[in-house]
């Protein structure tokens, strides 16, 4: 029974990591780092974290051309207000 179990779990684990690998998540910030061909990394959220990746290696920070900030429209209160 404890094989069936361990079986499952790696299972269901395994195709949660492979999930999550094929999400398309999008930042607001590209380091362009210049190794022969350039090559982009779009995973920062700020242009410090870009510019602290890139200062040891060289390379510059631009920003995400694919990049769409969420919806700054409010929240619609779900709750009743109670009196």
């Amino acid at each position: 029974m404890k094989t069936v179990r361990f079986v499952l779990t790696l299972l269901v684990a395994t195709f949660g990591f492979a999930a999550c690998a094929t999400a398309e998540i999008y930042y607001p910030w590209c380091a362009v780092l210049d190794m022969g061909d350039a090559a982009y990394n779009c995973g920062f959220v700020s242009i410090e974290q870009c510019r602290a990746t890139v200062s040891g290696i060289g390379g510059f920070c631009e920003p995400n051309p694919f990049y769409t900030p969420p919806s700054q429209k409010p929240s619609r209160h779900q709750y009743k207000r109670r009196d």
